[in-house]
C-alpha cells in the first residue's frame, strides 16, 4: 500500500509546491511510482510539472463525477503521475462545509490510488482552512517546508498544533514525517533559525536543507521539475539527498 504525504505550510512562498514536484520528481528517478495531487486551485503545481488544468480536475474527482483513473495525468518525468487543480476547486471548501464527513472528501478519493503508486504527494494551500484538513485527514504523515526566518518559527509552532489537533479528533495515525528548510543561506539569522529548531525539534527536522539556487526558480516557468531542467545544479542536488531522505524514513 503506497504511502501518502502532505506538503502544509500556512505562510506562502515557502517552497511548499517546488518541494512536491522535486522530491516526487526524485522519488520517481529512483524507480517508484509517484502520484503528485494538486489541492491548491492556483494550481501552481499542475503548471510547475507541465501538466495541463483540463478537466477532469481534483475537483471532479471530490465531487464523484468522473472515475479516478481519467484523473491522472502523465508528466514528463517517468513514472511521474498528476492530479492537477484548477479554480474550481476555490468553491469546494464553501460546498464541503454542509456536507457530512466533510474532512475526509479527500481521503476517500485517494485510497484506491494507494495500490497503485509507491507514493502519493498532496500540495496544500496556504492555510489550515478545509482544504488543508482534508488534507492532513487523508495522510500518513506530513512534510513541513520552512523558511529560515523568526516568523517561520512562530508558523511552526502553530502548525503543529492544528497537527495535534488533527491527531486527536480526525486522524489519529497522523506522523510528523520531517521538517526541512528551503531556501537557505549561510546568513548568522539562518543559522541561529536552524539551530533553535534542531533543539526543540530534533530527530523530526530533515539532514538536508535546500539552498537559495535561481535554477530552482526558473524550472517550474519551463513545467519542469529541476532534475530535468537542470540536473547538475546544486538546487536539484539538494532534493535528490532530500528525497533520499523522506524514503529512507518510510
Amino acid at each position: 500500500m503506497g504511502k501518502i504525504y502532505v506538503f502544509v505550510n500556512q505562510k506562502g512562498g515557502v517552497g511548499k509546491t517546488t518541494s512536491a514536484i522535486n522530491i516526487g520528481a526524485y522519488m520517481a528517478l529512483a524507480g517508484k511510482k509517484v502520484l503528485l495531487v494538486d489541492f491548491d486551485s492556483q494550481g501552481n503545481m499542475s503548471s510547475g510539472i507541465g501538466v495541463t488544468k483540463d478537466k477532469p480536475t481534483i475537483y471532479e474527482l471530490l465531487a464523484d463525477l468522473t472515475p479516478a483513473n481519467e484523473c491522472v495525468k502523465h508528466t514528463a518525468v517517468k513514472n511521474l503521475d498528476a492530479i492537477c487543480a484548477s479554480i474550481d476547486l476555490s468553491g469546494a471548501a464553501i460546498e464541503l462545509v454542509d456536507q457530512d464527513n466533510r474532512e475526509f472528501f479527500l481521503k476517500n478519493a485517494l485510497d484506491p490510488f494507494r495500490k497503485t503508486y509507491d507514493y502519493i504527494l498532496i500540495d496544500c494551500p496556504p492555510s489550515l482552512g478545509l482544504l488543508t484538513l482534508n488534507g492532513l485527514a487523508a495522510s500518513d504523515a506530513i512534510l513541513v517546508p520552512m523558511q529560515c526566518e523568526y516568523f517561520a518559527l512562530e508558523g511552526l509552532s502553530l502548525l503543529l498544533q492544528t497537527v495535534e489537533q488533527v491527531q486527536k479528533s480526525i486522524n489519529p495515525n497522523l506522523k510528523i514525517g520531517g521538517i526541512f528548510f528551503t531556501m537557505y543561506g549561510k546568513t548568522t539569522l539562518a543559522k541561529d533559525v536552524v539551530k533553535l529548531v534542531k533543539e526543540k525539534y530534533g530527530e523530526d527536522v530533515f539532514n538536508t536543507m535546500i539552498p537559495r539556487n535561481v535554477r530552482l526558480s526558473e524550472a517550474p516557468s519551463y513545467g519542469q521539475a529541476i532534475c530535468d531542467y537542470d540536473p547538475n545544479c546544486v538546487g536539484a542536488k539538494s532534493y535528490k539527498q532530500l528525497a533520499i531522505e523522506v524514503m529512507n524514513r518510510g
